[in-house]
Protein backbone atom coordinates (compact mmCIF):
# COMPACT_ATOMS: atom_id res chain seq x y z
CA UNK A 1 0.00 0.00 0.00
CA UNK A 2 1.34 3.08 -0.69
CA UNK A 3 1.19 6.69 1.31
CA UNK A 4 -1.66 8.33 0.83
CA UNK A 5 -1.52 10.76 -1.69
CA UNK A 6 -2.83 14.67 -1.03
CA UNK A 7 -6.35 15.28 -1.49
CA UNK A 8 -6.94 17.29 -4.79
CA UNK A 9 -9.99 19.73 -5.13
CA UNK A 10 -11.23 19.40 -8.88
CA UNK A 11 -13.99 21.86 -9.06
CA UNK A 12 -12.22 24.24 -11.40
CA UNK A 13 -15.81 26.35 -12.11
CA UNK A 14 -15.62 27.08 -7.88
CA UNK A 15 -11.63 28.21 -7.68
CA UNK A 16 -11.59 32.14 -6.78
CA UNK A 17 -9.14 33.93 -4.04
CA UNK A 18 -7.49 31.88 -1.65
CA UNK A 19 -6.72 32.58 1.95
CA UNK A 20 -3.45 31.86 3.44
CA UNK A 21 -4.35 28.46 4.40
CA UNK A 22 -7.29 26.99 2.13
CA UNK A 23 -8.17 27.90 -1.44
CA UNK A 24 -11.70 29.07 -1.77
CA UNK A 25 -12.59 26.08 -3.97
CA UNK A 26 -11.09 24.06 -0.76
CA UNK A 27 -13.65 25.38 1.52
CA UNK A 28 -17.04 25.45 -0.94
CA UNK A 29 -16.08 21.67 -2.07
CA UNK A 30 -15.64 20.35 1.91
CA UNK A 31 -18.46 22.49 2.66
CA UNK A 32 -20.38 21.27 0.02
CA UNK A 33 -19.67 17.59 0.89
CA UNK A 34 -20.17 18.11 4.50
CA UNK A 35 -23.68 19.50 3.83
CA UNK A 36 -24.33 16.07 2.07
CA UNK A 37 -23.57 14.26 4.61
CA UNK A 38 -25.71 15.79 6.86
CA UNK A 39 -28.41 15.69 4.11
CA UNK A 40 -28.11 11.91 4.27
CA UNK A 41 -28.23 11.63 8.40
CA UNK A 42 -31.83 13.95 7.92
CA UNK A 43 -33.13 11.83 5.27
CA UNK A 44 -31.84 8.33 6.57
CA UNK A 45 -33.57 9.37 10.03
CA UNK A 46 -36.73 10.46 8.23
CA UNK A 47 -37.21 7.50 5.83
CA UNK A 48 -36.47 4.71 8.79
CA UNK A 49 -39.30 3.46 8.54
CA UNK A 50 -39.59 3.00 4.37
CA UNK A 51 -39.76 0.08 2.86
CA UNK A 52 -38.07 -0.15 -0.02
CA UNK A 53 -35.19 2.82 1.40
CA UNK A 54 -31.90 2.41 3.82
CA UNK A 55 -28.89 4.88 4.59
CA UNK A 56 -26.68 3.18 2.51
CA UNK A 57 -29.10 3.55 -0.47
CA UNK A 58 -29.88 7.02 0.05
CA UNK A 59 -26.23 7.92 0.16
CA UNK A 60 -25.44 6.68 -2.84
CA UNK A 61 -28.47 8.23 -4.77
CA UNK A 62 -27.55 11.57 -3.39
CA UNK A 63 -24.29 10.49 -4.65
CA UNK A 64 -25.55 10.05 -8.31
CA UNK A 65 -27.58 13.42 -7.69
CA UNK A 66 -24.84 15.49 -6.27
CA UNK A 67 -22.08 13.98 -9.09
CA UNK A 68 -24.78 14.72 -12.02
CA UNK A 69 -24.85 18.55 -10.55
CA UNK A 70 -21.17 18.48 -10.31
CA UNK A 71 -20.74 17.34 -13.86
CA UNK A 72 -23.35 19.80 -15.41
CA UNK A 73 -21.97 22.82 -13.55
CA UNK A 74 -18.15 21.84 -14.97
CA UNK A 75 -19.73 21.08 -18.35
CA UNK A 76 -19.27 17.06 -18.24
CA UNK A 77 -15.24 17.93 -17.07
CA UNK A 78 -15.74 16.27 -13.66
CA UNK A 79 -18.45 14.47 -11.43
CA UNK A 80 -16.28 14.94 -8.02
CA UNK A 81 -16.41 17.60 -4.94
CA UNK A 82 -13.06 15.76 -3.88
CA UNK A 83 -10.81 13.18 -6.21
CA UNK A 84 -8.62 11.04 -4.13
CA UNK A 85 -6.86 7.21 -4.49
CA UNK A 86 -8.11 4.25 -3.00
CA UNK A 87 -5.71 4.62 -0.22
CA UNK A 88 -7.77 7.24 1.20
CA UNK A 89 -10.51 4.29 1.50
CA UNK A 90 -8.33 1.72 2.92
CA UNK A 91 -5.84 3.35 5.22
CA UNK A 92 -8.69 6.02 6.44
CA UNK A 93 -12.89 5.05 5.79
CA UNK A 94 -12.33 1.41 6.11
CA UNK A 95 -10.06 1.01 9.55
CA UNK A 96 -12.68 2.55 11.96
CA UNK A 97 -15.60 0.24 10.42
CA UNK A 98 -13.73 -3.11 10.67
CA UNK A 99 -12.39 -1.93 14.19
CA UNK A 100 -16.08 -1.04 15.67
CA UNK A 101 -17.58 -4.06 13.47
CA UNK A 102 -15.09 -6.34 15.99
CA UNK A 103 -15.15 -4.39 19.08
CA UNK A 104 -19.11 -4.33 18.83
CA UNK A 105 -19.91 -7.82 17.71
CA UNK A 106 -21.87 -9.99 20.21
CA UNK A 107 -18.73 -12.37 21.23
CA UNK A 108 -20.73 -15.17 22.22
CA UNK A 109 -22.86 -15.65 19.21
CA UNK A 110 -19.38 -15.10 16.86
CA UNK A 111 -17.92 -17.76 18.02
CA UNK A 112 -20.60 -20.03 19.15
CA UNK A 113 -21.36 -19.89 15.24
CA UNK A 114 -17.84 -19.37 14.16
CA UNK A 115 -17.52 -22.81 12.61
CA UNK A 116 -20.21 -22.00 10.09
CA UNK A 117 -18.50 -17.75 10.25
CA UNK A 118 -15.65 -19.24 9.21
CA UNK A 119 -16.76 -21.83 6.13
CA UNK A 120 -18.74 -19.29 4.35
CA UNK A 121 -16.12 -16.68 5.01
CA UNK A 122 -13.25 -17.99 4.18
CA UNK A 123 -13.90 -21.75 1.74
CA UNK A 124 -17.24 -19.80 0.40
CA UNK A 125 -15.17 -16.69 -0.81
CA UNK A 126 -12.40 -19.19 -1.68
CA UNK A 127 -15.54 -20.89 -4.16
CA UNK A 128 -16.14 -17.77 -5.28
CA UNK A 129 -12.94 -16.81 -6.27
CA UNK A 130 -12.50 -19.92 -8.71
CA UNK A 131 -15.90 -19.47 -10.23
CA UNK A 132 -15.79 -15.75 -11.08
CA UNK A 133 -12.51 -16.19 -12.32
CA UNK A 134 -13.11 -18.87 -14.17
CA UNK A 135 -15.84 -17.87 -15.91
CA UNK A 136 -14.61 -14.78 -16.66
CA UNK A 137 -11.50 -16.16 -18.37
CA UNK A 138 -13.80 -18.19 -20.51
CA UNK A 139 -16.45 -15.75 -21.16
CA UNK A 140 -14.72 -12.08 -21.19
CA UNK A 141 -13.54 -13.11 -24.86
CA UNK A 142 -16.70 -14.18 -26.43
CA UNK A 143 -18.02 -10.19 -25.74
CA UNK A 144 -14.28 -8.79 -26.92
CA UNK A 145 -12.66 -8.14 -24.11
CA UNK A 146 -9.44 -9.47 -24.94
CA UNK A 147 -6.16 -7.48 -23.29
CA UNK A 148 -6.47 -8.88 -19.90
CA UNK A 149 -4.12 -11.87 -18.81
CA UNK A 150 -4.38 -13.99 -16.18
CA UNK A 151 -3.77 -12.23 -13.29
CA UNK A 152 -6.15 -9.41 -14.00
CA UNK A 153 -8.62 -12.63 -14.22
CA UNK A 154 -8.11 -13.61 -10.90
CA UNK A 155 -7.96 -10.67 -9.40
CA UNK A 156 -11.54 -10.15 -10.99
CA UNK A 157 -12.20 -12.92 -8.85
CA UNK A 158 -11.51 -11.74 -5.75
CA UNK A 159 -12.41 -8.26 -6.42
CA UNK A 160 -16.13 -8.97 -7.16
CA UNK A 161 -15.97 -11.66 -4.14
CA UNK A 162 -15.61 -8.71 -1.73
CA UNK A 163 -19.48 -8.47 -0.47
CA UNK A 164 -21.56 -5.35 1.01
CA UNK A 165 -23.95 -6.92 3.30
CA UNK A 166 -24.89 -3.85 5.21
CA UNK A 167 -28.64 -3.04 3.43
CA UNK A 168 -29.60 -6.83 5.04
CA UNK A 169 -27.50 -6.20 8.32
CA UNK A 170 -29.97 -3.02 8.79
CA UNK A 171 -33.28 -4.69 8.68
CA UNK A 172 -31.87 -7.95 10.61
CA UNK A 173 -32.13 -7.82 14.51
CA UNK A 174 -29.77 -9.50 16.70
CA UNK A 175 -31.98 -10.23 19.14
CA UNK A 176 -35.43 -11.44 16.89
CA UNK A 177 -32.81 -13.83 14.40
CA UNK A 178 -29.33 -14.21 16.48
CA UNK A 179 -28.21 -17.03 14.59
CA UNK A 180 -28.97 -15.35 11.17
CA UNK A 181 -27.70 -11.90 12.20
CA UNK A 182 -24.36 -13.42 13.53
CA UNK A 183 -23.60 -15.61 10.31
CA UNK A 184 -24.20 -12.51 7.94
CA UNK A 185 -22.49 -9.83 10.02
CA UNK A 186 -19.27 -12.57 11.04
CA UNK A 187 -19.30 -13.75 6.99
CA UNK A 188 -19.24 -10.56 5.97
CA UNK A 189 -16.35 -9.38 8.00
CA UNK A 190 -14.04 -12.80 7.49
CA UNK A 191 -15.20 -12.22 3.50
CA UNK A 192 -13.58 -8.75 2.73
CA UNK A 193 -10.57 -9.82 4.50
CA UNK A 194 -10.54 -13.11 2.29
CA UNK A 195 -11.08 -11.35 -0.36
CA UNK A 196 -8.16 -8.39 0.26
CA UNK A 197 -5.92 -11.53 1.36
CA UNK A 198 -6.59 -13.42 -1.97
CA UNK A 199 -6.51 -10.17 -3.75
CA UNK A 200 -2.78 -9.37 -2.20
CA UNK A 201 -1.55 -13.18 -2.44
CA UNK A 202 -2.56 -13.07 -6.91
CA UNK A 203 -0.49 -9.55 -6.95
CA UNK A 204 2.35 -10.98 -5.21
CA UNK A 205 2.66 -14.09 -7.75
CA UNK A 206 4.54 -14.31 -11.13
CA UNK A 207 2.31 -15.96 -13.46
CA UNK A 208 4.59 -15.84 -16.55
CA UNK A 209 5.07 -20.00 -15.69
CA UNK A 210 2.00 -20.70 -14.55
CA UNK A 211 1.99 -24.76 -12.82
CA UNK A 212 0.62 -26.83 -10.06
CA UNK A 213 3.42 -25.20 -8.13
CA UNK A 214 1.47 -21.45 -8.49
CA UNK A 215 -1.69 -22.54 -7.52
CA UNK A 216 -0.26 -24.11 -4.10
CA UNK A 217 2.08 -21.34 -3.62
CA UNK A 218 -1.23 -18.81 -3.82
CA UNK A 219 -2.80 -20.94 -1.31
CA UNK A 220 0.29 -20.93 0.66
CA UNK A 221 0.33 -17.20 0.66
CA UNK A 222 -3.31 -16.99 1.50
CA UNK A 223 -3.06 -19.07 4.99
CA UNK A 224 0.08 -17.33 5.97
CA UNK A 225 -1.56 -13.63 5.18
CA UNK A 226 -4.88 -14.97 7.22
CA UNK A 227 -2.70 -16.19 10.07
CA UNK A 228 -0.20 -13.77 10.36
CA UNK A 229 -2.97 -11.20 10.16
CA UNK A 230 -4.99 -12.66 13.01
CA UNK A 231 -2.35 -13.39 15.01
CA UNK A 232 -1.34 -9.91 14.86
CA UNK A 233 -4.66 -8.35 15.90
CA UNK A 234 -4.55 -10.60 19.17
CA UNK A 235 -1.33 -9.51 19.99
CA UNK A 236 -1.85 -5.80 19.05
CA UNK A 237 -5.46 -6.13 20.90
CA UNK A 238 -3.40 -7.88 24.47
CA UNK A 239 -0.89 -5.30 24.49
CA UNK A 240 -3.09 -2.37 25.03
CA UNK A 241 -4.81 -4.17 27.44
CA UNK A 242 -1.46 -4.80 29.44
CA UNK A 243 -0.34 -1.34 28.87
CA UNK A 244 -3.72 0.33 30.31
CA UNK A 245 -4.41 -2.15 33.17
CA UNK A 246 -0.43 -1.90 34.28
CA UNK A 247 0.04 2.28 33.75
CA UNK A 248 -3.45 2.63 35.55
CA UNK A 249 -4.45 5.76 33.41
CA UNK A 250 -7.84 6.08 35.11
CA UNK A 251 -6.32 7.49 38.10
CA UNK A 252 -5.33 10.67 36.32
CA UNK A 253 -7.02 10.97 32.68
CA UNK A 254 -9.48 9.73 31.10
CA UNK A 255 -8.76 10.82 27.78
CA UNK A 256 -5.60 9.07 27.81
CA UNK A 257 -7.48 6.15 28.03
CA UNK A 258 -10.12 6.44 24.99
CA UNK A 259 -6.73 8.48 23.01
CA UNK A 260 -4.57 5.31 23.76
CA UNK A 261 -7.32 2.57 22.54
CA UNK A 262 -7.91 4.37 19.32
CA UNK A 263 -4.80 4.83 18.72
CA UNK A 264 -3.27 1.62 19.16
CA UNK A 265 -6.36 0.48 16.90
CA UNK A 266 -5.04 2.01 14.67
CA UNK A 267 -0.92 1.14 15.04
CA UNK A 268 -2.44 -2.08 14.64
CA UNK A 269 -3.81 -1.34 11.15
CA UNK A 270 -0.40 0.02 10.04
CA UNK A 271 1.80 -2.38 11.24
CA UNK A 272 -0.30 -5.01 9.33
CA UNK A 273 0.04 -2.99 6.12
CA UNK A 274 3.65 -1.97 6.83
CA UNK A 275 4.46 -5.76 6.84
CA UNK A 276 1.88 -6.53 4.02
CA UNK A 277 -0.66 -8.44 5.47
CA UNK A 278 -4.01 -8.08 6.11
CA UNK A 279 -5.19 -4.78 7.92
CA UNK A 280 -8.99 -5.92 7.96
CA UNK A 281 -8.74 -9.04 9.73
CA UNK A 282 -5.80 -7.18 12.32
CA UNK A 283 -8.03 -4.29 13.06
CA UNK A 284 -11.19 -6.80 13.70
CA UNK A 285 -9.40 -9.00 15.81
CA UNK A 286 -7.51 -6.31 17.50
CA UNK A 287 -11.54 -5.14 18.28
CA UNK A 288 -12.73 -8.16 19.56
CA UNK A 289 -9.29 -8.46 21.97
CA UNK A 290 -9.88 -4.89 22.61
CA UNK A 291 -13.55 -5.14 23.66
CA UNK A 292 -13.08 -8.66 26.03
CA UNK A 293 -9.62 -7.13 27.74
CA UNK A 294 -8.56 -3.37 27.27
CA UNK A 295 -12.63 -2.09 27.14
CA UNK A 296 -12.57 -3.45 30.91
CA UNK A 297 -9.49 -2.10 32.52
CA UNK A 298 -10.98 1.50 31.52
CA UNK A 299 -13.15 4.29 33.39
CA UNK A 300 -17.03 3.84 33.31
CA UNK A 301 -16.60 7.01 31.63
CA UNK A 302 -14.43 5.89 28.97
CA UNK A 303 -16.49 3.14 28.66
CA UNK A 304 -19.53 4.95 27.37
CA UNK A 305 -17.22 7.46 24.99
CA UNK A 306 -15.42 4.71 23.11
CA UNK A 307 -18.34 2.92 22.74
CA UNK A 308 -20.54 6.20 21.41
CA UNK A 309 -16.97 7.06 19.54
CA UNK A 310 -16.39 3.85 17.92
CA UNK A 311 -19.87 3.61 16.22
CA UNK A 312 -20.08 7.41 15.44
CA UNK A 313 -16.99 7.40 13.45
CA UNK A 314 -17.85 3.82 11.64
CA UNK A 315 -21.48 5.63 11.13
CA UNK A 316 -19.93 8.70 9.20
CA UNK A 317 -16.82 6.73 7.69
CA UNK A 318 -20.05 4.23 5.97
CA UNK A 319 -22.19 7.09 4.65
CA UNK A 320 -19.08 8.83 3.66
CA UNK A 321 -18.14 5.73 1.40
CA UNK A 322 -21.90 5.09 -0.43
CA UNK A 323 -21.83 8.95 -1.09
CA UNK A 324 -18.68 8.98 -2.79
CA UNK A 325 -19.49 6.06 -4.47
CA UNK A 326 -22.44 7.67 -6.09
CA UNK A 327 -20.37 10.38 -7.27
CA UNK A 328 -17.87 7.69 -8.40
CA UNK A 329 -20.24 6.20 -10.41
CA UNK A 330 -20.09 9.16 -13.07
CA UNK A 331 -16.50 9.47 -14.01
CA UNK A 332 -16.78 11.60 -17.11
CA UNK A 333 -12.68 9.93 -17.92
CA UNK A 334 -13.77 6.48 -16.89
CA UNK A 335 -16.56 5.94 -19.45
CA UNK A 336 -14.37 7.77 -21.89
CA UNK A 337 -11.29 5.56 -21.63
CA UNK A 338 -13.85 2.33 -21.89
CA UNK A 339 -14.19 2.87 -25.84
CA UNK A 340 -17.04 0.55 -24.75
CA UNK A 341 -20.32 0.10 -26.74
CA UNK A 342 -23.48 0.33 -24.45
CA UNK A 343 -24.16 -3.50 -26.09
CA UNK A 344 -20.42 -4.36 -24.51
CA UNK A 345 -20.90 -2.63 -21.20
CA UNK A 346 -24.42 -4.51 -20.80
CA UNK A 347 -22.60 -8.07 -21.60
CA UNK A 348 -19.57 -7.37 -19.05
CA UNK A 349 -22.09 -6.24 -16.49
CA UNK A 350 -24.48 -9.04 -16.77
CA UNK A 351 -21.73 -11.93 -16.83
CA UNK A 352 -19.92 -10.31 -13.87
CA UNK A 353 -23.65 -10.52 -12.02
CA UNK A 354 -24.51 -13.51 -13.26
CA UNK A 355 -21.38 -15.09 -11.80
CA UNK A 356 -21.67 -13.39 -8.45
CA UNK A 357 -25.32 -14.93 -8.27
CA UNK A 358 -23.85 -18.30 -9.47
CA UNK A 359 -20.51 -18.06 -7.35
CA UNK A 360 -22.84 -17.73 -4.40
CA UNK A 361 -25.28 -20.36 -4.99
CA UNK A 362 -22.08 -22.50 -5.19
CA UNK A 363 -21.34 -22.43 -1.72
CA UNK A 364 -23.92 -21.08 0.23
CA UNK A 365 -26.29 -23.94 0.25
CA UNK A 366 -23.90 -26.63 -0.19
CA UNK A 367 -21.94 -25.47 3.30
CA UNK A 368 -25.47 -24.63 4.84
CA UNK A 369 -27.03 -28.22 4.34
CA UNK A 370 -22.75 -29.51 5.48
CA UNK A 371 -23.39 -27.79 8.85
CA UNK A 372 -26.75 -28.91 9.26
CA UNK A 373 -25.70 -32.05 9.07
CA UNK A 374 -23.17 -31.56 12.01
CA UNK A 375 -26.11 -30.21 14.47
CA UNK A 376 -27.96 -31.80 16.26
CA UNK A 377 -30.44 -29.38 17.72
CA UNK A 378 -33.36 -28.04 14.91
CA UNK A 379 -32.53 -24.59 16.44
CA UNK A 380 -29.50 -24.54 15.48
CA UNK A 381 -29.55 -25.52 11.80
CA UNK A 382 -29.79 -23.48 9.45
CA UNK A 383 -33.16 -23.32 7.68
CA UNK A 384 -33.99 -23.00 3.61
CA UNK A 385 -35.03 -19.82 4.32
CA UNK A 386 -32.32 -18.63 6.07
CA UNK A 387 -29.76 -20.22 3.39
CA UNK A 388 -32.10 -17.75 0.86
CA UNK A 389 -31.75 -14.64 3.40
CA UNK A 390 -27.83 -15.72 3.22
CA UNK A 391 -27.30 -16.20 -0.39
CA UNK A 392 -29.33 -12.91 -0.74
CA UNK A 393 -27.03 -10.88 1.67
CA UNK A 394 -24.11 -11.62 -0.63
CA UNK A 395 -24.80 -10.64 -3.86
CA UNK A 396 -24.24 -6.69 -2.82
CA UNK A 397 -21.18 -5.19 -4.20
CA UNK A 398 -19.41 -2.04 -2.41
CA UNK A 399 -16.55 0.41 -1.88
CA UNK A 400 -14.26 -2.72 -1.26
CA UNK A 401 -14.95 -3.86 -4.54
CA UNK A 402 -14.43 -0.53 -6.22
CA UNK A 403 -11.22 0.55 -4.61
CA UNK A 404 -10.02 -3.32 -5.64
CA UNK A 405 -10.81 -2.62 -9.09
CA UNK A 406 -9.29 1.02 -9.10
CA UNK A 407 -6.25 -0.69 -7.12
CA UNK A 408 -5.71 -3.04 -10.59
CA UNK A 409 -6.75 -1.24 -13.31
CA UNK A 410 -5.99 2.39 -12.54
CA UNK A 411 -2.53 2.20 -13.81
CA UNK A 412 -2.27 -0.38 -16.23
CA UNK A 413 -0.38 -0.08 -19.78
CA UNK A 414 -1.11 1.55 -23.05
CA UNK A 415 -2.03 -1.74 -24.72
CA UNK A 416 -4.94 -2.76 -21.93
CA UNK A 417 -6.02 0.56 -21.18
CA UNK A 418 -9.21 0.36 -22.84
CA UNK A 419 -10.24 -3.01 -21.39
CA UNK A 420 -8.61 -1.73 -17.94
CA UNK A 421 -11.28 1.33 -18.15
CA UNK A 422 -14.42 -1.25 -19.05
CA UNK A 423 -13.32 -3.11 -16.14
CA UNK A 424 -13.68 -0.17 -13.75
CA UNK A 425 -17.11 0.86 -15.35
CA UNK A 426 -18.60 -2.71 -15.30
CA UNK A 427 -17.49 -2.74 -11.74
CA UNK A 428 -19.62 0.13 -10.83
CA UNK A 429 -22.46 -0.81 -13.08
CA UNK A 430 -22.50 -4.36 -10.74
CA UNK A 431 -22.14 -2.12 -7.78
CA UNK A 432 -24.79 0.25 -8.43
CA UNK A 433 -27.14 -2.47 -9.41
CA UNK A 434 -26.85 -4.79 -6.96
CA UNK A 435 -27.34 -1.82 -4.14
CA UNK A 436 -29.71 -0.11 -5.67
CA UNK A 437 -31.85 -2.99 -6.82
CA UNK A 438 -31.04 -5.83 -4.40
CA UNK A 439 -30.99 -3.42 -1.47
CA UNK A 440 -34.02 -1.74 -1.95
CA UNK A 441 -35.98 -4.95 -2.03
CA UNK A 442 -34.07 -6.61 0.94
CA UNK A 443 -36.49 -5.47 3.70
CA UNK A 444 -39.43 -6.25 2.06
CA UNK A 445 -38.04 -9.95 0.80
CA UNK A 446 -36.75 -10.70 4.44
CA UNK A 447 -40.00 -9.43 5.87
CA UNK A 448 -42.31 -11.73 3.48
CA UNK A 449 -39.88 -14.42 3.67
CA UNK A 450 -38.00 -14.92 7.00
CA UNK A 451 -39.57 -12.86 9.98
CA UNK A 452 -43.43 -13.66 9.10
CA UNK A 453 -42.04 -16.93 9.20
CA UNK A 454 -40.10 -16.76 12.21
CA UNK A 455 -40.44 -19.38 14.74
CA UNK A 456 -39.52 -18.84 18.91
CA UNK A 457 -35.74 -19.84 20.18
CA UNK A 458 -36.40 -22.74 21.54
CA UNK A 459 -33.74 -24.07 24.08
CA UNK A 460 -33.03 -27.81 23.89
CA UNK A 461 -32.03 -29.23 26.89
CA UNK A 462 -31.18 -32.41 25.96
CA UNK A 463 -28.46 -31.53 24.23
CA UNK A 464 -26.73 -29.17 26.21
CA UNK A 465 -24.44 -30.85 28.55
CA UNK A 466 -24.86 -30.97 32.02
CA UNK A 467 -23.94 -28.02 34.41
CA UNK A 468 -21.66 -30.14 36.10
CA UNK A 469 -19.47 -30.82 33.13
CA UNK A 470 -19.54 -27.53 31.57
CA UNK A 471 -21.16 -24.07 32.68
CA UNK A 472 -22.00 -23.49 29.34
CA UNK A 473 -24.94 -21.01 29.74
CA UNK A 474 -22.36 -18.56 31.53
CA UNK A 475 -19.63 -18.66 29.23
CA UNK A 476 -19.87 -14.66 28.66
CA UNK A 477 -21.85 -13.14 31.41
CA UNK A 478 -23.30 -15.88 33.15
CA UNK A 479 -23.38 -15.65 37.71
CA UNK A 480 -22.24 -18.88 38.99
CA UNK A 481 -24.56 -18.33 41.74
CA UNK A 482 -27.37 -19.10 39.37
CA UNK A 483 -26.15 -22.66 38.61
CA UNK A 484 -27.40 -25.64 39.74
CA UNK A 485 -26.63 -29.27 40.13
CA UNK A 486 -27.75 -31.84 37.63
CA UNK A 487 -27.62 -35.11 38.45
CA UNK A 488 -26.80 -36.45 35.16
CA UNK A 489 -24.08 -38.66 35.16
CA UNK A 490 -20.25 -36.37 34.31
CA UNK A 491 -19.45 -37.22 30.82
CA UNK A 492 -15.55 -38.15 29.31
CA UNK A 493 -14.09 -34.83 28.16
CA UNK A 494 -13.22 -36.62 24.66
CA UNK A 495 -16.79 -37.60 24.42
CA UNK A 496 -18.32 -33.83 25.30
CA UNK A 497 -16.05 -32.84 22.67
CA UNK A 498 -17.24 -34.95 19.84
CA UNK A 499 -20.62 -34.46 20.72
CA UNK A 500 -20.50 -30.41 21.61
CA UNK A 501 -17.19 -28.85 20.08
CA UNK A 502 -18.45 -25.54 20.13
CA UNK A 503 -19.63 -25.83 23.85
CA UNK A 504 -16.90 -27.56 24.94
CA UNK A 505 -14.28 -25.49 23.16
CA UNK A 506 -15.70 -22.48 24.97
CA UNK A 507 -15.88 -24.08 28.27
CA UNK A 508 -12.32 -25.10 28.34
CA UNK A 509 -11.43 -21.80 26.57
CA UNK A 510 -13.43 -19.79 29.82
CA UNK A 511 -11.15 -21.58 32.42
CA UNK A 512 -8.05 -20.62 30.24
CA UNK A 513 -9.10 -17.15 30.27
CA UNK A 514 -9.95 -16.97 33.79
CA UNK A 515 -6.68 -18.56 34.76
CA UNK A 516 -3.99 -17.07 33.02
CA UNK A 517 -5.31 -14.21 30.77
CA UNK A 518 -7.71 -12.41 32.85
CA UNK A 519 -5.36 -12.24 35.64
CA UNK A 520 -2.40 -10.82 33.43
CA UNK A 521 -4.35 -8.62 30.81
CA UNK A 522 -7.60 -7.32 32.78
CA UNK A 523 -11.46 -7.78 32.16
CA UNK A 524 -14.23 -8.54 33.47
CA UNK A 525 -13.61 -9.32 37.13
CA UNK A 526 -10.10 -8.13 36.95
CA UNK A 527 -10.49 -4.45 36.76
CA UNK A 528 -9.04 -2.41 39.44
CA UNK A 529 -10.50 -0.07 41.89
CA UNK A 530 -10.52 3.44 40.23
CA UNK A 531 -11.23 6.37 42.31
CA UNK A 532 -14.38 7.88 40.53
CA UNK A 533 -15.19 4.92 38.69
CA UNK A 534 -18.65 3.52 39.25
CA UNK A 535 -18.05 0.19 38.30
CA UNK A 536 -14.67 -0.03 40.19
CA UNK A 537 -16.20 0.65 42.97
CA UNK A 538 -18.92 -2.50 42.01
CA UNK A 539 -15.92 -4.90 41.14
CA UNK A 540 -14.96 -3.98 44.51
CA UNK A 541 -18.23 -4.86 46.54
CA UNK A 542 -19.04 -7.41 44.31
Amino acid sequence: MTMVETIEVLSPVLQGSSSSFLSTGTIIALTGFFALLCACIIIGHLLEENLWANESIISLVLGLCSGLVVLLVTKFENSHILTFSEDLFFLYLLPPIIFNAGFQVKKKQFFKNFTTIFLFGVFGTMISFCIISLGAYFLFKRVGVTNLNIQDYLAIGAILSATDSVCTLQVLSQDETPLLYSIVFGEGVVNDATSIVLFNAVQTLNFSDIDILTALKLFGTFLYLFFTSTALGIAAGLISAFIIKTLYFGRHSTDREVALMMLMAYLSYMLAELFNLSGILTIFFCGIVMSHYTWHNVTESSRITTKHAFATISFIAETFIFLYVGMDALDIEKWKESKGSAGTSLAVSSTLLALVLVGRAAFVFPIANITNLMKKRENTKIEFRQQFIIWWAGLMRGAVTIALSYNQFANSDDTSTQDSALMITCTMIVVLFSTLVFGSITKPLIGAVLLRHAKPTISDATDIPSQEDLNILFLESGDPSEQTNNPLTRKSSLRLLITNPTYTVHFWWRKFDDKCMRPVFGGRGFVPFVPGSPTGARDETS
